[in-house]
């Protein structure tokens, strides 16, 4: 039998309408074995972080920090959060 008249992908024989590679091509069987050893690959790089998965090298930065600290001019810490008897706090929210 002349196996170069095979599809390269054949339905599925399970029931759902998905195409598979078919193992009676020659480019089909190889697609099976090539394609798990890929994925072995892959998942090998991913777990080393090498390759395009490796982490990007730190750069030493000359910009502005990542956060603003408060200026010392404009920042007063509040000493007295509670409010004074004499400023007429009733405890009613309406301000009355």
């Amino acid at each position: 039998m002349d196996r170069d008249d095979e599809p390269v992908f054949i339905r599925s024989k399970w029931g759902t309408s998905r195409y598979v590679y078919n193992p009676r091509n020659p480019i089909g069987l190889a697609l099976i074995l090539i394609t798990p050893l890929l994925a072995v690959v892959i998942l090998i790089l991913m777990q080393e972080r090498v390759g395009p998965f490796a982490r990007p090298e730190p750069t030493p930065s000359s910009t502005v920090p990542a956060y603003e600290p408060w200026p010392a001019s404009t920042y007063v810490p509040d000493t007295d959060p509670a409010p004074s008897a004499e400023e007429g706090s009733t405890g009613d929210p309406s301000g009355l």
